[in-house]
């Protein structure tokens, strides 16, 4: 299937040839893709297709072994996650682990202090920034978490863990959302307010979403587009329904046999 091609000079986020080599094994190979404000990608692929691993070269979790990294046009390849996350770049899983022994409230509010470039020194004068506190208490509501406000992150469950992510990258309001199997071990009845926040970033148009989802239900009602890796190498890319039905796609990662052809 051809690649999917994007408008020059919109992208927001863009890999260029991104490859990671560990030994004689490559993982993610040459895969180039650009992203546009107001689209969700879903990325799809078979177990250890090399999604997450991409996710990471993208994210500065690891460094790539060759290609590059663009945030709005700048190349970050050689910027730590850190400096990704600050030049716009926000994926979920980092965020869970920064403040483990503070209360979800707090996690919430530095997040907040973070993104208005507040330092921790004003931690004694908080309650002279409401409109933060307000944000916070909003933050928590949209997530279902404002009956555990006082709870410290680490004694979570995994789904109310899952929701702090969440609740952490809005207060830091990235222009890429990067979500990893965001419901991944959440119940059935907590994977709707996920779902229903990803929607409506994804409703806001000005938001880089990108998705890395095992549930083809949630793909095809979120997706704008998808792409497919396939052992690191990037195999179709384009509209969800075509790309779905593609055969390809079919046998490699629904695991259906190939459609024979008539004789």
């Amino acid at each position: 299937m051809s690649q999917h091609t994007d408008a020059p000079g919109r992208a927001s986020l863009e890999t260029r040839e991104l490859t990671i080599r560990f030994g004689g094994h490559v993982a993610v190979n040459a895969v180039s893709c650009a992203f546009q404000p107001g689209t969700l990608t879903a990325i799809v692929g078979p177990n250890g297709a090399g999604k997450t691993t991409y996710f990471n070269l993208i994210s500065g979790q690891l460094r790539a072994s060759a290609g590059q990294v663009f945030l709005n046009g700048r190349d970050v390849s050689s910027l730590p996650a850190s400096a990704r996350t600050h030049a716009g770049l926000g994926r979920a899983f980092q965020l869970t682990s920064l403040f483990p022994n503070l209360t979800v409230m707090e996690n919430v509010r530095l997040a907040l202090q973070s993104r208005a470039h507040v330092g921790l020194d004003m931690w004694n004068v908080w309650n002279h920034h409401r409109t933060l506190i307000e944000r916070a208490e909003q933050l928590l509501e949209s997530v279902a978490l404002a009956g555990k406000r006082d709870v410290h992150a680490s004694a979570l469950p995994h789904g109310d863990q899952r929701k702090l992510e969440v609740g952490l990258l809005m207060a830091l309001d990235p222009d890429i959302y990067m979500f990893d199997e965001p419901t991944a071990g959440m119940s059935v009845d907590e994977v709707p307010v996920i779902l229903d926040l990803i929607r409506a970033l994804k409703q806001r148009r000005d938001k880089t979403i990108l998705l890395v989802e095992h549930k083809m239900d949630v793909v095809r009602e979120l997706a704008d587009r998808i792409i497919v890796l396939h052992n690191g190498t990037l195999m179709a890319d384009g509209d969800p329904e075509k790309v779905i039905a593609s055969p390809v796609v079919q046998q490699a990662y629904l695991g259906l046999a190939p459609v024979e052809e008539p004789a």
